[in-house]
């Protein structure tokens, strides 16, 4: 500021040298003066100098000249020094002089700390031999990503916070520093059969399949990874956590068999001695699947359960909408039925946890039909809350993640990372996926993503509007999965676990998640559904000490010390915005679930919301790429 503040002073010395030295065309002077450092400073936020001659505006990508040039005679018409014997000093040396002079003050303040990134947005100056272009790709946002197309506020550099993005554009523009003519984006053209949006187990899966049957592929990951919903974290001694799905379940046969052929290994939940239950301020242990609630609340939570698994077991898994009792069941919650057929306190508590822990959602945001259905496809309630014979049996030794990162290694440089989809296109002849630097043409689409992200895409023409309303109306649930980590897995010393469940929260289940050799000890603790937003607007330390609170609670004092935390808030991933899946509220399935896999002409769609059987797990998922692929099959012959 100080070279600004000398770049001031000068201008006032010159503004005297030409005669302004009355206080009245002083101040009329420098009244001009500020309009055109206004000026300078809009020159340094474009890059650009407006009065280069050659700086003209050409394609969808041009700097925004005309704009840029209006808002400065907009800007010098609103200096009060905008008069013509005024004017006539722009053409001096002093006038020359002092715009320099504004030029480098400006830009010695903004440069460090602004610069034009040329090379992270994709973007090259006309004549630059740097690849093909493509001026109809878009305008390109802030992390560098195509955004739609551009509108005339847009059409500009992006400006970024990245000091070595100033060196890469003073390196290629020596003579021009900041001047960058007309800009495109630049965008690899790939020609392929079939392309996948989404590199999780849905994805990759489809893509192998593809593969297997002499298809070219190119699947286009948003991530800089593959996994999606599965994801392994390194904690510093080397033990491996997972923050999203973990479990394989006796039952998930297309998980087994995909494990097998991966050369993965799993080893059993640790599932010896005693579980945990706690109701109010009372913790109780018990062993196998039935806890000690008394004979009446037992009795009330086995009827309320058997009636459950047996209007579940009439929902057909290809066509929910189709029960006999359909528009009945989707017109109500899952919580109005807990609230009728339940009729002790405990009872009812025991399956809001069931809720919570399955679909991360409240009871209360869970339509009965979806509730219904998600039962029949995991094989009932007890499959799916056990861990002996349940889903939660068994885990992958080196984390889940590495079943998509085998995957993706099959299929190599067919996968491409943080390359965010952003419009599909389809016609007669086929069609063309627009993603961050790159053009996929193809012949079908398989877009494997979880039905709200997927609705977020342009789709050109525009998807039925039943399948557009499906995706508007399907939310992810809402989970922090959290890992307190101790130097030994203590509990094991007083007979316990890990496992334990409970109404107070805000955890209200919890495992141990320890490695194989049992050292260090880690507590899985799950905040969910409510919890998990309500804590999602804390702190992470007030986050932490609320886990930790609870764990305490459940375990003693000797839990309140972990020698290491991690967490992963689900709702905040850019590309998942939550966790475990997709849930029906009431009256989707009845109206819109026709739409959930139908393809709409060349687009399929894959994901483990979309399976019959296990939706919303791994398993699913697996399902899911099988059949997409096997549409994309069939529809070629």
């Amino acid at each position: 500021m100080r070279r600004t503040g000398r770049a001031l002073r000068h201008g006032d010395a010159c503004a005297r040298q030409q005669g302004a030295t009355s206080p009245r065309a002083l101040g009329a002077a420098l009244g001009r003066q500020d309009g055109r450092a206004r000026v300078h400073r809009r020159e340094a936020q474009l890059g650009v100098d407006l009065d280069d001659p050659g700086l003209e505006p050409r394609g969808h990508h041009a700097v925004g000249v005309l704009d840029a040039r209006q808002q400065v005679q907009g800007l010098e018409r609103q200096s009060p020094a905008a008069s013509p014997r005024l004017g006539e000093r722009a053409g001096s040396e002093c006038a020359a002089r002092r715009r320099r002079e504004h030029r480098v003050a400006l830009r010695s303040e903004l440069g460090s700390r602004r610069s034009v990134d040329v090379a992270s947005a994709g973007l090259v100056p006309v004549g630059e031999p740097d690849g093909d272009v493509d001026g109809d790709h878009g305008v390109v946002g802030e992390r560098g990503e195509h955004v739609g197309e551009p509108r005339p506020h847009e059409r500009t550099p992006v400006v970024h916070d990245d000091p070595s993005a100033a060196a890469s554009v003073h390196a290629r523009h020596r003579h021009h520093a900041v001047t960058i003519r007309t800009l495109r984006s630049v965008a690899e053209r790939i020609e392929a059969d079939v392309a996948v949006v989404g590199a999780g187990i849905a994805g990759l899966i489809a893509a192998r399949e593809l593969v297997h049957a002499g298809k070219e592929v190119v699947v286009l990951e948003a991530r800089d990874r593959v996994g999606g919903r599965v994801l392994n974290r390194e904690l510093s001694d080397g033990t491996v956590v997972e923050l999203g799905g973990q479990w394989i379940g006796p039952t998930q046969l297309r998980m087994a068999k995909l494990t097998a052929e991966l050369g993965l290994e799993t080893f059993p939940t640790y599932n010896s001695g005693e579980h945990l239950l706690r109701f109010g301020k009372e913790t109780g242990r018990y062993r196998g699947t039935i806890p000690r609630l008394g004979p009446l609340v037992l009795a009330d939570m086995g009827q309320a359960q058997t009636r459950f698994d047996r209007m579940a077991n009439r929902v057909p898994l290809e066509t929910p909408w189709a029960a006999d009792r359909a528009e009945e069941w989707d017109t109500q919650t899952f919580e109005s039925w807990i609230r009728r057929n339940a009729r002790t306190a405990k009872a009812r508590e025991l399956l809001r946890i069931y809720s919570e822990a399955v679909f991360a959602a409240e009871a209360s945001d869970v339509s009965l039909l979806h509730a219904l259905f998600y039962t029949h496809s995991g094989g009932g309630v007890d499959a799916l809350a056990g861990t002996r014979g349940g889903a939660q049996q068994d885990r992958f030794v080196g984390g889940s993640q590495l079943v998509p990162v085998r995957l993706a290694e099959y299929l190599g440089d067919r996968v491409r990372l943080s390359t965010p989809v952003r419009r599909i296109e389809q016609g007669a002849a086929g069609a063309t996926v627009h993603a961050r630097g790159v053009i996929a043409t193809t012949a079908r689409v398989i877009v494997a993503l979880p039905p709200t992200l997927a609705g977020r895409l342009l789709y050109e023409p525009p998807i039925p509007a039943v399948r557009d309303q499906l995706t508007q109306r399907v939310p992810a649930g809402s989970v922090i999965k959290s890992h307190a980590v101790y130097e030994t897995p203590f509990w094991r010393d007083d007979g316990l676990t890990g496992q334990a469940a409970g109404d107070r929260g805000p955890v209200k289940i919890v495992f141990d998640n320890s490695p194989p050799g049992g050292t260090p000890g880690v507590l899985l603790a799950f905040l969910e559904g409510a919890a998990a937003r309500r804590l999602n607007r804390v702190t992470p330390d007030e986050r932490r000490a609320a886990v930790v609170g609870s764990l305490v609670d459940f375990f003693g004092p000797r839990a309140a010390e972990p020698v290491d935390f991690v967490e992963l808030d689900w709702s905040e991933e850019e590309w998942t915005r939550g966790c475990y899946g997709a849930h029906f509220p009431p009256g989707v399935w009845t109206q819109y679930g026709p739409a959930l896999r139908a393809p709409v002409e060349r687009i399929h769609w894959a994901g483990a919301e979309t399976a019959t059987v296990w939706s919303g797990y791994m398993d699913g998922a697996v399902q899911s790429g099988e059949r997409a692929a096997a549409e994309v099959l069939h529809a070629a012959r």
